[in-house]
């Protein structure tokens, strides 16, 4: 069993609470628009973190990731992308590849809005963490934890850590 915390769109933003929801996780995975490095490197402390690069990073977290991450964690198939759509509306860029080799996990970013679909035609569990910075329409800053075992996330939780304001909370 696996325990992961899942946060997206930072936009160079670390928000504390991060730590006290994602202090006991094996991993962080974070689904782009980190933003500024510094946010990597606060995530470390806590965690291993796993990510891919959104549309608005540069070359720091470019290097570092990717545009698509596929692995298998815990005997379930995990696809993080952070421009991915949903069900019913997935992203032309993955359309074939999702439809042709769907995963058990498909995780993304970019709307800032957390979400939570399964998608009964793939077989498939869409997870959006929405935003954990202060960058955005979004107006409360969000994360998601769960677990995964046997091929199967189990224990899923949407964290609210509070309204998004210019001020550090």
């Amino acid at each position: 069993m696996k325990s992961i915390g899942l946060i997206s769109d930072t936009h160079s933003y670390f928000e504390p609470k991060v730590k006290k929801y994602f202090g006991e996780v094996d991993e962080i995975w974070h689904a782009g628009d980190v933003g500024e490095y510094t946010v990597i490197e606060q995530l470390q402390k806590i965690a291993p973190v796993k990510g891919v690069y959104g549309n608005i990073d540069g070359a720091p977290i470019r290097n570092e990731f990717p545009e698509h991450n596929r692995f298998v964690c815990e005997g379930l198939d995990v696809w993080i992308t952070h421009i991915g759509g949903y069900p019913g509306r997935y992203n032309q860029r993955v359309r074939p590849m999702i439809y042709q080799n769907p995963p058990g996990l498909f995780i993304t970013g970019h709307s800032h809005i957390l979400k939570v679909m399964f998608d009964k035609k793939l077989g498939l569990l869409h997870l959006n963490p929405g935003a954990a910075g202060l960058q955005g329409f979004h107006k409360v800053k969000t994360i998601m934890r769960f677990k995964i075992e046997d091929g199967k996330v189990k224990d899923l939780e949407a964290i609210e850590l509070g309204p998004k304001s210019n001020k550090l909370s």
